[in-house]
């Protein structure tokens, strides 16, 4: 039986991202891989942890995304953290350029996955949280924990 061809597969997630920053708007973004490490990602070594993007001379770049060398690769292996240019279209590119002049505001990388064939990544525009939000956010989900708890102990009753 084929492979649905939309079925998304993901690779890797930055979990950090959801904590320090508050999401306002995504965009999906293509990258310009070398086969190794399209094969690399195959078998899931990549990492978004430290990533980051920067806009130069009207291209959007990646840096600091690791993608651990492929295993059965030669001497022609790729760098693991190599600067990796980001797929998208002018008036995407412009947006962007158009967020990060403001004060306070950036891109960071939300997830790497593939959709069908294709390695695609998601990125947003995000504003920093303060420390004071972070800590309303933590409190929440430790409210929300806490009530889901309760409910479900009740429900054994």
């Amino acid at each position: 039986m084929p492979k649905n061809k939309s079925e998304n597969r993901l690779i890797a997630q930055n979990k950090k991202a959801y904590h320090d920053y508050f999401i306002l708007e995504t965009f999906q973004a293509g990258i310009a891989l070398t086969g190794t490490e399209v094969k690399s990602m195959r078998a899931g070594r990549c990492n978004l942890k430290e990533s980051y993007i920067s806009i130069e001379n009207g291209e959007a770049i990646i840096k600091q995304m690791h993608i651990s060398p492929y295993e059965q690769g030669n001497i022609f292996n790729h760098d693991p953290l190599a600067d990796r240019r980001l797929l998208l279209h002018k008036y995407e590119i412009n947006k962007l350029i158009g967020a990060v002049t403001r004060d306070g505001y950036t891109i960071v990388p939300l997830r790497v996955y593939f959709k069908g064939s294709l390695v695609k990544l998601d990125i947003a525009i995000a504003k920093g949280k303060k420390l004071y939000d972070k800590r309303r956010d933590i409190a929440k989900k430790d409210e929300q924990r806490s009530a889901e708890k309760d409910f479900k102990h009740k429900l054994q009753y």
